[in-house]
């Protein structure tokens, strides 16, 4: 990739990115109730007033890291964003649990009103991402000590005792480590320890290394192939839920394995992350016929049960962009700057919205838009921008290095 067309794409990246930015400013904010709509249709409608804990985190926390790393985005309306949608998280999204436990909803009504709450840890982890973030940029300590508090409480439920989810282990159902809770505790380890000194850093130090040899149980078939589900001591589980692989994820979970590589300079691991979780899930999971990455695969070659399988969504190749800039960053494997490329080529020209602005999050296998909403359950003001935040940082990184 010629220093031409890096630097074609990372006037693209920035370009999209204040797009981006300016399209979740100016239709996602509710200004009555405080926190923000997510359900946004194809130009600005919201067409669903439900407010996903998940992605209210996750908007307060992009938010606060455009505001706090550059320079551009460190506007007033950013700043009132996120401590409005902050202050309606620490309001409404707690919720009481057994054993004086704090549960987080995983949905609210438009004025906070609890609608459900799920049997899992990830809107409690998106709860401490904003409380950390916010923290930085207000200075707030007890927001600072909420996440921490609520980090505690995260690793007791995970290493300790699960009984405060309320989810009862039936006789049939074989414990299973989900890539997800590993890489999602070693997020939030980088997240809590970034700038924070050795006495937090070795704080965190033990789980970090406990939620990378977790991740690394992933690698199986004689390290031919990631999987998202093994057991807990790390053998390939029966059925479909054991042959399930999960490009996106594996490729998120590799530039978080390269982050922490680099953090302790273990070199050992950043070649084990380039080779097994960056490149196996490209070379299984890249459409050779259609272009893009499926959403699921079977790794025995049957056609997963989850329905959307073939479909290409926005987040994996999110993920993709970063792991492949982050890995050729390391490595300087030109490969991986192809791969880059073509990633990238893929994503631009169908995923992004010139038209009405943002990206559409849903394309069918043939890369047609399948789902013309920009936001939903899942989808907000997240992958998008932190890709495209994360890449321009990264592109400017090598370019200043070409120079």
């Amino acid at each position: 990739m010629s220093v031409v067309k890096l630097e074609a794409s990372r006037e693209w990246i920035r370009t999209e990115l204040d797009n981006v930015v300016d399209f979740w400013l100016k239709y996602s904010h509710d200004t009555v109730h405080g926190g923000f709509f997510t359900c946004i249709g194809r130009d600005g409608e919201v067409y669903d007033e439900l407010k996903y804990v998940w992605l209210q985190g996750r908007q307060v926390w992009m938010y606060c890291r455009l505001y706090r790393t550059m320079d551009r985005f460190r506007r007033p309306e950013i700043l009132e964003a996120a401590v409005a949608g902050g202050a309606f998280l620490r309001r409404f999204a707690r919720v009481s649990a057994a054993g004086g436990q704090w549960k987080c909803a995983f949905c609210l009504s438009k004025d906070g009103k609890v609608v459900k709450v799920q049997r899992t840890i990830f809107s409690e982890c998106f709860y401490v991402m904003a409380m950390d973030e916010l923290s930085r940029v207000t200075g707030d300590e007890d927001m600072q000590l909420e996440a921490e508090q609520m980090m505690e409480q995260l690793i007791y439920w995970v290493r300790v005792d699960s009984s405060g989810l309320d989810r009862p282990q039936h006789p049939g159902d074989v414990p299973t480590n989900s890539m997800a809770v590993p890489m999602m505790l070693l997020c939030l380890v980088q997240q809590l320890t970034e700038g924070r000194g050795p006495e937090v850093v070795q704080k965190y130090r033990e789980l970090g290394s406990w939620c990378v040899q977790q991740i690394l149980q992933h690698i199986q078939r004689d390290g031919t192939a990631i999987l998202e589900n093994v057991s807990v001591e790390g053998a390939e589980l029966p059925g479909c839920q054991g042959r399930l692989q999960n490009p996106g994820h594996a490729l998120e979970a590799g530039w978080f394995l390269l982050q922490y590589s680099a953090e302790w300079g273990d070199e050992e691991l950043r070649t084990t992350a380039v080779n097994k979780f960056v490149e196996l899930p490209y070379q299984c999971g890249w459409d050779k016929e259609h272009g893009g990455l499926f959403y699921f695969l079977d790794v025995e070659g049957y056609c997963p049960t989850q329905l959307e399988w073939s479909m290409k969504l926005w987040w994996p190749h999110c993920e993709a962009l970063i792991a492949f800039l982050m890995a050729y960053s390391h490595s300087k494997k030109p490969e991986l700057l192809e791969r880059f490329c073509q990633v990238y080529e893929y994503t631009c020209s169908h995923f992004s919205d010139a038209k009405s602005g943002e990206w559409f999050g849903y394309l069918t296998q043939e890369g047609k838009v399948a789902l013309d909403f920009k936001g939903g359950p899942f989808k907000g003001f997240f992958h998008v921008p932190r890709c495209l935040y994360m890449c321009e940082r990264m592109l400017d990184d090598l370019l200043a290095k070409r120079d």
